[in-house]
């Protein structure tokens, strides 16, 4: 994949994150950013006709198999935080009748 795209989907997700004005959305859309991250780095950790490394053949390019480990464990990570994060939508969502940004701050400004 052109490491240009994925530079394109992680700009999609600031943008998003910037213009948002729902929590949710935000959530959803620091979710696209990080897809983006972990495309470049399994971009960057390509090798264009590497070989699996489990294949034990002398004088072979092989990829190198820590930015995809990495990758996974990211991947873990991250449902783990969405779904945190969501879960506190929903308790914003009770304390304060809404999901909105501005609504939340300018309440928050009161109490």
């Amino acid at each position: 994949m052109n490491p240009i795209l994925t530079f394109i989907i992680i700009l999609i997700g600031f943008y998003g994150l910037a213009t948002s004005k729902n929590i949710i959305k935000s959530v959803f859309c620091v979710t696209i950013m990080e897809t983006g991250i972990i495309l470049l780095f399994l971009n960057l950790g390509n090798l264009e006709g590497g070989m699996i490394p489990i294949l034990d053949r002398l004088g072979i390019q092989i990829v190198d198999p820590i930015p995809q480990a990495l990758m996974i464990t990211t991947i873990v990570i991250g449902s783990t935080i969405t779904s945190l994060a969501l879960m506190l939508c929903i308790k914003i969502f009770h304390h304060f009748g809404s999901i909105e940004w501005k609504v939340v701050l300018k309440r928050e400004d009161k109490s």
